[in-house]
């Protein structure tokens, strides 16, 4: 298995040192042991990092949670929290990152340790799996997407209330729709087809496949193109329609 690098990000010499030898005990790699914030967010640039062990009173002018901000938005990097600090105004300023852990040191501190171990291992694990599978999931997605959008059909998907949640490229070229103003709207205000049935039953939460056949589809502007295609309900493990998947091509 990779090593797994962390940053430690702690104002406290001692008890920086401490955790180093801990991490490095549990099959870890620290790759740098910083005192602020703003050192925190140029290791996180410039080395290879898996994950961030930040406290939050540091040196100089920007705490833990503000760096912890900047790290998670701008590198995607997990952050855990260790810090003594626990009151609820912290607490919440720290939810706002988004940290996958918040570790609190003057619980454990009459046992003459900076943190309990286990808890930081088992915290350090669930973390780095959470973080492998988002890289997976947002991996799939790029790809999924790139897919969409090298096909020769049209797709449009919605959710469960038939707002538009995705279009690709030969979807705007022929609704004269971009993506980027279509998500959220009412599929039916995108996807505008005149046929010998109502729109209204086509666009709808069918349990089955429906075939669009002899329609017209009129774009952004007006101008009516002749289509063919298919609504299909997108359903999840218990059989619930999550929302549907419009696919669509001119009729030459």
């Amino acid at each position: 298995m990779d090593k797994v690098n962390i940053l430690i990000v702690e104002d406290e010499r001692i008890t920086a040192t401490h955790t180093k030898k801990i991490l490095e005990k549990f099959g870890y790699q620290v790759t740098e042991m910083v005192g602020s914030g703003e050192e925190a967010i140029s290791k996180a640039e410039d080395l290879d990092v898996d994950l961030v062990l930040m406290d939050i009173n540091l040196q100089g002018k920007m705490d833990g949670i503000e760096a912890a901000g900047i790290i998670r938005n701008r590198y995607g990097i997990p952050v855990i929290f260790i810090s003594a600090y626990s009151d609820e105004e912290t607490i919440q300023r720290a939810k706002l990152t988004e940290p996958s852990g918040f570790i609190v040191k003057e619980a454990i501190e009459v046992l003459n340790k900076p943190f309990d171990q286990n808890e930081l291992q088992t915290t350090i694990e669930i973390t780095l799996y959470r973080n492998r599978i988002e890289k997976r999931i947002r991996e799939h997605e790029r790809w999924l997407e790139a897919v969409l959008n090298n096909i020769s059909d049209a797709v449009i998907a919605t959710d469960s209330l038939r707002q538009v949640k995705f279009m690709n490229l030969v979807a705007e070229n022929l609704t004269g729709w971009f993506e980027a103003d279509a998500i959220g709207m009412d599929i039916q205000d995108i996807f505008q087809i005149l046929d010998t049935e109502s729109t209204l039953k086509k666009i709808s939460m069918e349990t089955v496949t429906v075939p669009i056949e002899n329609a017209i589809l009129i774009d952004n502007e007006g101008l009516k193109n002749p289509i063919d295609g298919f609504i299909t309900p997108i359903k999840d493990e218990n059989d619930k329609i999550e929302g549907l998947v419009v696919t669509f091509r001119p009729i030459k």
